[in-house]
Order: structure tokens, then C-alpha cells, then sequence
């Protein structure tokens, strides 16, 4: 079976790409030149030689945050263009049986809550969650327009090919970027300080997952959010990474400290440690549903807690 992946040189491709690469005649095509197809998919469209039966689309922009115009508009230029772009190469290629796109939870725009299910309205109004829903939505369409169903699960013999939309949490893996890489840099430089016990909740998802849930997706699309079925705590996600690393748990100040500390990082501005928003998304839970994706693909996560290495 012909796979194309984009996005393989990115945390996600870089961690799958040897479990895909057993299973797979798998082709990689992406933003950088580690892929084998040099083409920049933000602005040009590749051209495609064989026909692919599946698609795995995660070449995306993620974990900055913009601090002008023109950084906003990278999102929508590697996230939605760089869509537009691949779904073109497509067009003029062959339509594969199964289209899977790596989108994200923040298309919600939710900082806290529990067990949100992908009924949820997409609220994102930050740039990165805007330009994956636009993304989202374009892929619907031009699904619609060559016959590429949400989910097949009820017509097996109408429709020959399904979209399959992943919204992953949090994801564990070696070197983990975002918050998780940053949690582990401060504990590995004793610069980390847990907050009111380390209490709230996070989804988290094993990295290798991405690629366990691949051959249920093929046969059945559907839009899914993907994480671990336990939702772990900011402790013990602290006490895993300790442990790996040999250090002591951090100290854990109270809430009223770290609110004073954080009013003053509202002044100082973006290279304070910390401000009054990170303050809130450490101590509020935000835990996603997996139930959907467990339900009707018969997959089964990988517990976290007992999976996640560092390197």
C-alpha cells in the first residue's frame, strides 16, 4: 500500500516515520528538505507519479506564538495553503482511498474543561486554531467534491474513499516540543516550580498512537479526538519526568505566590517565565473525550504515564 506523509521531518513524522516505514511503500513530502520531496508545499504544488492509497497529512505550524501580522499569516500559509496545495497535487494525480489530517484540539478554544467531545463548537481564535479549522472545512469540501466521505462506517460499498480528522491533545514522545518540552527543560535545569500541588488534569497522547490508529482509518473515516484514556495530573506527569531524569520532585508553591509572581510577568512582558495566562492553563484542567474514537474504531491508547521516555 502507497503511503504519502506529509510533515515527516516535524516531532510527530520523526517519531512515526520508522513504524510507518515497516508497514508501508511510504513517500514523504513537506516544508523542509530532510523530506524526500524538496517542493514547499506553502507555495508550490508537487508533482505527484504514482497514485497513493493513503495520505497522511501533518506537515503544520505550531508551538509559536506570533507577535506581528506577518508571523500570524504563517500559520494560514503552512496550515491552509499548504493544504490547497497538496490537495491540488492530488487533483492532478489520483484521489487516495483514505485522506488523514493531523489537526488539534485547540480548534475548540477551550483553556479549561472536562471530557470535551467533538460536538464541542470550534472556537479557536488564536491563529494556529483558526487556520487549522479553515483547513478542517476545506478539506470537507473538497472531499465532498470527489466523493471522499467522513465515514464510510454505514455504506461500506457506496463510497470508495473516507477523510479522516484527527484532533490529538497534548503529545508525549521523546524531545516533546510546547509545554511539555518546556516542563521538561525546567525540571532538568532546576528551574521548575510546580503550582497549588500540580492538580489539574491534561489529555495527553503517546506519539507512537498516531500511527497504531492508521490501519483503522484507512477502512473508516470520521473526525476524532485522540488521547489517553486516563487524563494525568500535572504531578504525576512531574514525578514521571523526575524519575526519568533523576531528580527530586519539584516544590510546589501555593496559588497566591505564583498569582503575584505572575502579575508581575504581565509586565515584564513575553520573556517573563511566567504571566497571568500560563497561570491559568497550569492550573486549570483541560481534558478532551476519547470515547468516539475508542467506540468506533475499537482502538485501544497506550497509557502514558506507563510510556513516555524522554531522551
Amino acid at each position: 500500500m502507497n503511503l504519502l506523509f506529509t510533515g515527516a521531518s516535524g516531532f510527530l513524522g520523526h517519531n512515526i516515520y520508522p513504524l510507518l516505514k515497516e508497514k508501508y511503500n511510504l513517500e514523504t513530502i513537506g516544508l523542509t528538505l530532510l523530506d524526500n520531496y524538496t517542493i514547499n508545499l506553502v507555495s508550490d504544488i508537487p508533482k505527484l507519479n504514482i497514485k497513493y492509497d493513503v495520505v497522511l497529512h501533518a506537515a503544520g505550524k505550531a508551538h509559536t506564538i506570533p507577535e506581528n501580522e506577518q508571523e500570524k499569516q504563517a500559520f494560514f500559509d503552512v496550515n491552509l495553503q499548504g493544504t490547497k496545495n497538496l490537495c491540488t497535487a492530488l487533483e492532478n494525480s489520483s484521489i487516495p482511498k483514505a485522506f488523514i489530517f493531523i489537526s488539534t484540539v485547540a480548534v475548540y478554544g477551550c483553556d479549561s474543561g472536562e471530557n470535551i467531545t467533538e460536538e464541542h463548537p470550534l472556537n479557536g481564535t488564536t491563529p494556529y486554531a483558526l487556520s487549522k479549522i479553515k483547513a478542517e472545512k476545506y478539506l470537507e469540501g473538497w472531499c465532498a467534491m470527489h466523493n471522499v466521505k467522513l465515514s464510510i462506517a454505514h455504506h461500506p460499498s457506496k463510497y470508495f474513499s473516507a477523510l479522516s480528522i484527527l484532533r490529538p491533545s497534548l503529545i508525549a514522545g521523546p524531545n516533546p516540543p510546547g509545554n511539555l518540552g518546556a516542563m521538561i527543560h525546567g525540571i532538568k535545569t532546576n528551574k521548575y516550580l510546580s503550582i497549588a500541588g500540580g492538580k489539574a488534569r491534561k489529555s495527553v497522547l503517546m506519539v507512537q498512537d498516531i500511527a497504531n490508529l492508521l490501519p483503522m482509518l484507512i477502512e473508516k473515516g470520521g473526525i476524532y479526538n485522540v488521547c489517553d484514556s486516563y487524563q494525568p495530573s500535572f504531578r504525576e506527569l512531574e514525578m514521571v519526568i523526575c524519575k526519568q531524569l533523576n531528580k527530586k520532585t519539584p516544590i510546589s508553591i501555593p496559588y497566591w505566590l505564583a498569582k503575584s509572581m505572575a502579575v508581575m510577568g504581565d509586565c515584564l512582558g513575553a520573556k517573563a517565565p511566567i504571566n497571568s495566562l500560563k497561570l491559568c492553563k497550569i492550573t486549570s484542567s483541560l481534558t478532551f473525550s476519547n470515547e468516539k474514537a475508542v467506540r468506533e474504531l475499537g482502538w485501544k491508547p497506550m497509557n502514558v504515564l506507563e510510556n513516555f521516555r524522554i531522551e
